[in-house]
């Protein structure tokens, strides 16, 4: 079997970890009526961050995809915005996670101790890291699959455009967040 292929299949099972890690940190309590309202203002203010970051990016993808195709080729630029997209996903998906964790690690804390508050802690971190890799799994699997013999520059585009909205996502607050 193609190594592509292997590498997809792989990301596309590192992505239903994800979901099943998310959905496990989902079911914890979320704590009580105060509790939650606080978590909810929180996610709703992270929410409207990346959604504000992400607008702003736009024109800096937009521009890059245009010099790439021009200057290399369009695959090249393709891959470039296909890989901002899975960081911009990557990114939407663990801020989501992380900000449904929070309550849900402060009441495992409050009700069962530091064990329980770890695990639920780590599981909603650990979303953000499986979504990454296994995004960027699944992209690299499909670009190897259909351009390593044709041109290998496609798959560094899919990496520079997954890097560079990383890169801005650490600048712009992201991780603070």
């Amino acid at each position: 079997m193609d190594l592509g292929i292997i590498a997809a299949i792989l990301g596309l099972v590192g992505l239903a970890f994800a979901l099943g890690l998310f959905l496990s940190v989902k079911r914890q309590p979320p704590g009580n009526q105060v509790m939650q309202d606080i978590s909810e203002v929180i996610h709703g203010g992270a929410m409207v961050f990346l959604k504000k970051e992400y607008s702003i990016l736009v024109v800096f993808i937009l521009v890059v995809f245009a010099l790439l195709a021009w200057m290399i080729g369009i695959w090249t630029g393709l891959a470039f915005l296909s890989g901002a997209a899975c960081s911009m996903l990557a990114g939407f998906l663990g801020m989501s996670a992380a900000t449904r964790a929070n309550v849900r690690t402060c009441e495992a804390a409050r009700g069962s101790g530091q064990t329980k508050a770890l695990s639920v802690a780590f599981s909603g971190g650990a979303v953000m890291g499986m979504s990454v890799a296994s995004l960027g799994l699944l992209g690299l699997g499909i670009y190897y699959h259909f351009f390593h013999r044709l041109d290998p520059a496609v798959m560094v585009g899919f990496a520079m455009g997954a890097s560079s909205i990383a890169l801005f996502a650490r600048v712009g607050g992201g991780i603070y967040t």
